[in-house]
This record gives C-alpha cells, structure tokens and sequence, in this order.
C-alpha cells in the first residue's frame, strides 16, 4: 500500500482545498478531465478528514497509520464517485465511504476466528456503543443498556460480546501462567480422543448382541474370542468335532452381523 501522509506539499505542488467554491471548481474540473494532479489535490486536502475517521477506530490490533491508509482509500473512492452537480457537499458524501471502507478492513482482516458477516458487524455496532456509551455513563455500560442504545434483544448483545472475543486468537504454546512459574502452556488444556470411550460403547453393544444367540453359540465364542482357544481345544471342551466347532463360529458370527445390521 502507498504510504499516504496529510503532511503540508512542496512548494510547487497544488494548494489544498480552502472554500466550498474552490472545492466546487476542483471536483467539476476533475470530473470533466479526470486530471490526476487534479485527483492528488483533492487527496491531500482531505486526508486530514480521513485521519479523523480512521482515530474514530484506533485499536491495539490496528496500527493507525494503516487504518489511516485504508480510509485513504475510501477517500480516494468518494473522490472518483463523487457528482458535484448534486449539491451534496463531499465531506458528506466522503465521510460514510470512508467509515465503511475502514469497518470492511475490520470485518475482513482482523478477525482471528470469522463468524458470520452479519454478527462481525453486529459485534463491530455493540462495541463502537460500548466505547460511546462508556464515555457517558463513565464506567462500562450493561448488556441491558448496550441493547436499549442499539435496539437489539439481550441475546443479540451477549451473541455480538462473545464474538467480539474471537478477533484475536492465542498460541496454543502460549504459558497459561505469566512469570517463571508458568504450570504448562493452553495446549495442556486441551481434550483428546480416549480409547477406553470406544472400548465401552462396543462392549455395551456387543453384549447387547450375544443376547441373540442361544447359551452354547455364546460359550463358544467365548472360548474362541476371549479364552483364545484354538477349534480344536473348544471342540474338546464343548464335546464336538473341530469341523462343528468351525460351522458354530461362523453361524454365531453371522446371526449378530444380521442383528447389528453390518
């Protein structure tokens, strides 16, 4: 991004805009040639105004002078859009092309986890009336006040808070204690997969299962699946041939792939 400052031009280089009749010249002119020496005048003389809007959302997260470039480019915007023949005065017809152009550098770049457009501009609402209503009251508003400014439900409010905490998002390497005593980083706190979980729901299933198969098919595969004993021992235990043992297995085996539905 080209670095943009509102410092005072060179001797030599254009004025700024000083009256409306002379901004009125500039911008009929501009519209009619597209000059851009013309265009570079009007930039200069307005970044003044385009620093006040990207103060209005100066953060920790966002260096000013980048929020300073960004509305820069809503000025520059506003510049090539604006009619003067509308009799609108630009500082007007800049400011919201401006204010919107920062908020979209917000919602599109500064969010550490992205929830809905929708609730980002809400949150980006909840905390501008935050900041406001925090100046009047002199401490920081309710919930209940934040929504009565904004005509939002609570629920919305409490939403649009929660989300505004996922702009910024933390190392799971980060310590969770500051200092030389740190006791482990965020990622100790973590959850994992526990085998033993799985383990219980298949028992559960598996015994719920045996009870379609008669006492000897359960004996049987109880000596084959959980004793471990080959065809030939089980048929010594159970009193039948190896080959009976084999037919058993299989239609014990296929009697609960029917019932679990495999």
């Amino acid at each position: 991004m080209t670095q943009m400052t509102d410092a005072a031009p060179p001797r030599g280089a254009a004025r700024p805009v000083r009256d409306r009749r002379r901004e009125s010249l500039l911008f009929t002119r501009f519209c009619s040639t597209r000059d851009p020496s013309l265009r570079e005048e009007l930039v200069r003389s307005y970044l003044p105004l385009a620093r006040t809007i990207a103060r209005r959302y100066e953060s920790p997260r966002v260096p000013l002078e980048d929020l300073v470039q960004v509305a820069a480019i809503g000025l520059m915007k506003a510049i090539d859009r604006y009619d003067p023949d509308r009799g609108v005065a630009f500082s007007s017809y800049a400011v919201p092309t401006m204010t919107g152009e920062v908020q979209r550098h917000f919602r599109d770049h500064t969010w550490g986890v992205r929830p809905p457009r929708e609730l980002q501009e809400r949150a980006q609402r909840v905390m501008n009336a935050n900041r406001e209503l925090g100046a009047e009251l002199g401490r920081p508003p309710s919930a209940g006040e934040l929504a009565a400014r904004l005509q939002l439900t609570l629920e919305q409010v409490v939403d649009a808070l929660q989300a505004a905490t996922a702009r910024d998002a933390a190392s799971l390497d980060r310590p969770r204690t500051a200092g030389d005593d740190a006791d482990g980083t965020f990622g100790d706190t973590m959850g994992c997969v526990d085998p033993g979980f799985e383990r219980v729901e298949k028992r559960v299933t598996a015994q719920s299962l045996m009870g379609r198969l008669d006492d000897r098919e359960r004996e049987i595969l109880r000596l084959r699946f959980h004793e471990d004993l080959t065809q030939s021992e089980i048929g010594e235990r159970v009193g039948c041939s190896q080959m009976h043992v084999s037919r058993l297995v299989r239609g014990a085996l296929a009697k609960l792939s029917a019932a679990a539905g495999v």
